[in-house]
């Protein structure tokens, strides 16, 4: 068959320009060094009070953890469908979603409805079995569905590890985020004891004739405190400038790109900006993301900063929980929320 013809939609996604992020040196600051984390923060600011978009270097992620991870996500989403709806996404939000199952339906930055052509395992921190809310049987606390025994050895321990990691680098990165608030070192320390950590692993099949509207992931913000992404091999993630366009982000090779969620700019009373990115399909290859975020536990209290309000600059959020916060951008946000289940309800 002759290849498939780009679409004037499709011509007018891709062709745009490519953009250098800044690049930023945490080395220092991880060590806990007070003076190497005043220099991080002032940088840190200036970036989350513009383009609201990063990458870091010298941040201790070993190279081969996330490519074990990146083999992994590749073994998993070459498994049959059948077996990855085995573990279809429950109501906490945890577990495989197959391709064309949700848009964003509340997002201000697009008009499309039509389906996301990704396909993603989400993965999430599971709590001990005696915690309260486990045992209440609270959304979000229920059991992360992994797959049977025997199946993809090996899988499980990979994205576990990836987790921890990447988890562990956001917990030594907090007294950046709070003194470029202009906070105590150990403001979010508390918050984050029993950091909850949400783990999309994506792979977004070829389509090199997009329909109008159609996108792997239709424009939106992040959900939660900070979003920790490798770069891929194959294009696809764009970001909105402070201008208004979108642009091809340029990432080094041993870099993690940074952004940061809804729940800290609302909790920085938008001092910092949450900023919108999609993520357009490959022409010819699959492209897979390891895009993991790193939130504080869902009790934590996001009330408006003292650092971020004045007489000039009245609080504009509620008071919210983390949890409560999610499940509003969960509910409103994919229309596959809770119901995907092997073609049911769960």
């Amino acid at each position: 068959m002759p290849p498939a013809m780009e679409t004037e939609f499709g011509r007018q996604a891709r062709d745009l320009p490519r953009r250098k992020l800044h690049v930023v040196d945490v080395g220092p600051a991880l060590t806990g060094d007070p003076a190497a984390i005043e220099v991080l923060a002032a940088e840190w600011r200036e970036v989350w009070e513009g383009i609201g978009f990063m990458c870091i270097v010298n941040h201790g992620v070993p190279l081969d953890i996330t490519k074990r991870m990146t083999e992994a996500a590749k073994e998993f989403h070459d498994l049959p469908e059948d077996v990855k709806l085995s573990i279809a996404v429950t109501r906490d939000q945890k577990g495989y979603i197959p391709a064309r199952s949700g848009v964003t339906t509340h997002s201000e930055f697009h008009k499309s409805r039509k389906l996301d052509t990704v396909e993603c395992l989400v993965l999430a921190t599971d709590y001990p079995a005696d915690h309260p809310d486990v045992k209440a049987g609270k959304q979000f606390y229920g059991l992360m569905p992994w797959l049977p025994e025997g199946t993809l050895p090996g899988f499980r321990e990979a994205a576990e590890n990836y987790m921890s990691t990447i988890t562990a680098l956001g917990k030594k990165l907090l007294p950046v985020w709070a003194r470029s608030l202009d906070l105590e070192a150990d403001f979010f320390d508390d918050k984050f004891e029993n950091a909850y950590t949400y783990f999309r692993m994506a792979k977004y099949a070829p389509k090199p004739d997009l329909d109008d509207g159609e996108l792997g992931l239709q424009a939106h913000t992040d959900t939660g405190f900070m979003t920790f992404l490798p770069p891929a091999d194959e294009d696809g993630l764009q970001i909105l400038g402070t201008d208004g366009e979108w642009f091809w982000p340029e990432v080094p090779d041993d870099a993690l790109i940074v952004n940061m969620g809804q729940f800290l700019e609302r909790w920085a009373n938008k001092r910092f900006r949450a900023t919108p990115h999609r993520v357009v399909p490959p022409k010819i290859n699959d492209r897979y993301s390891l895009a993991c975020f790193v939130n504080p536990e869902f009790e934590a209290v996001g009330e408006c900063l003292p650092t971020c309000t004045d007489a000039d600059n009245p609080q504009k959020f509620p008071t919210q929980t983390y949890w409560e916060f999610f499940n509003w951008y969960m509910t409103n946000t994919f229309t596959h929320y809770g119901k995907v289940k092997a073609g049911e309800n769960n």
